[in-house]
């Protein structure tokens, strides 16, 4: 037991067994013992490896669809509130700023787009805020940090994040025989056990798209906090501008347990030592996208990650970054295209999505227009 978990033990002295999100809420973001809060979790040495760092052509590939979606608000003009003087570029959860450096760096073919924009990056994690400064150092005249999304700025907006909303906190609810109870965290035996809320909570079975309502015992419905996405699609749709999330999860509804714990990458207890581990759930992209509609927006997608990277140009970028390399360099871009666009059932080219919203009169965003 870490001395996280005798502060949370408290809580549910105190409290009462916890809500999932709750406990998600305090692992994540506790300003002295969260996870997020006071480490840098990426890289080999951490405990999980995203796309941006696994190569720069995802980056740069991004990059150039924010200047094309730039572009298409130009082309559009007022009546889908284009031709922006200035535009506000932000970034959600930004890691170690991999994903903004590369963006900016391959920009640069689009000078009026770098002109036009200054930079946002919304992160919880003084840890990585840091590390990010590091990285960006002289990477654009204008970047400013901010800890949450009604910090940004008014005004035109594009936005970007990459694996940021599986890490959202989430609640869950199991059917039972009386109808749905809520999943809590207490503690049973001396340990911290998952159990079942006694009161069933009504109005389930009729929020869900009708193929689920006769959902069998035991099945787990996971509810998303969608809180800074939707304030996102709110400001895109008055202000005009697009969001591209690119995350792992399933395109439609689905009534499963998805809750996961990553501690040196290696799945983990999610209730053992609090704080010390990752954790997500897989993204319900039919409810994502019916949360954006809901504030005005338009949604794109999902498609998988390894179409929206080949729409995007990532074969032929791979080619050209082989050129002039060594052997070992080519193999490593050989490496890292596959394990970015690999279309195995696990692999991140198909378990990982891209989803795009954008203001309702703009046209597809690049990748989502085939």
């Amino acid at each position: 037991m870490n001395a996280f978990e005798r502060r949370i033990r408290t809580i549910i002295e105190a409290e009462g067994p916890l809500p999932l999100s709750r406990y998600m809420t305090l692992c994540l973001s506790d300003p002295h013992h969260g996870y997020y809060t006071t480490r840098d979790p990426l890289g080999v040495s951490g405990d999980f490896t995203t796309a941006p760092e696994i190569s720069q052509m995802f980056g740069e590939l991004i990059g150039l669809w924010c200047a094309e979606v730039w572009r298409a608000m130009s082309a559009a003009g007022g009546a889908a509130r284009g031709a922006p003087q200035r535009l506000h570029l932000a970034e959600l959860g930004p890691g170690r700023g991999t994903l903004m450096k590369d963006l900016l760096r391959a920009a640069k073919i689009v000078p009026d787009f770098l002109s036009a924009i200054d930079v946002h990056l919304v992160e919880t994690s003084p840890v990585l805020a840091g590390r990010q400064r590091e990285t960006l150092a002289n990477a654009h005249p204008e970047i400013s940090w901010h800890t949450r999304v009604e910090e940004l700025p008014e005004g035109p907006l594009i936005v970007v994040a990459n694996e940021f909303v599986d890490a959202l906190p989430i609640d869950q609810f199991v059917k039972t025989q009386d109808g749905w109870r809520e999943r809590r965290i207490g503690i049973v035996d001396g340990k911290l056990a998952f159990g079942l809320d006694p009161r069933p909570v009504p109005g389930i079975d009729e929020s869900l798209p009708p193929r689920l309502r006769k959902a069998f015992v035991d099945s787990v419905l996971e509810r998303r906090e969608l809180g800074p996405v939707r304030e996102i699609a709110t400001r895109i749709a008055k202000a005009g501008g697009a969001a591209l999330i690119v995350d792992y999860g399933h395109r439609r509804t689905t009534l499963a347990h998805t809750l996961q714990a990553v501690r040196a990458h290696e799945f983990a207890d999610p209730l053992e030592l609090p704080g010390e581990a990752d954790l997500t759930s897989l993204v319900d992209f039919e409810a994502l996208a019916d949360s954006v509609k809901q504030q005005g927006a338009r949604p794109w997608g999902p498609i998988s990650q390894g179409v929206f990277l080949r729409r995007l140009g990532i074969e032929p970028r791979a080619e050209r970054l082989k050129r002039d390399a060594d052997a070992k360099t080519r193999a490593d871009i050989d490496a890292a295209l596959h394990r970015l666009v690999g279309e195995a059932p696990r692999q991140m080219g198909e378990l990982f999505k891209a989803f795009a919203f954008t203001h309702p009169e703009l046209p597809a965003p690049p990748g989502f227009d085939s």
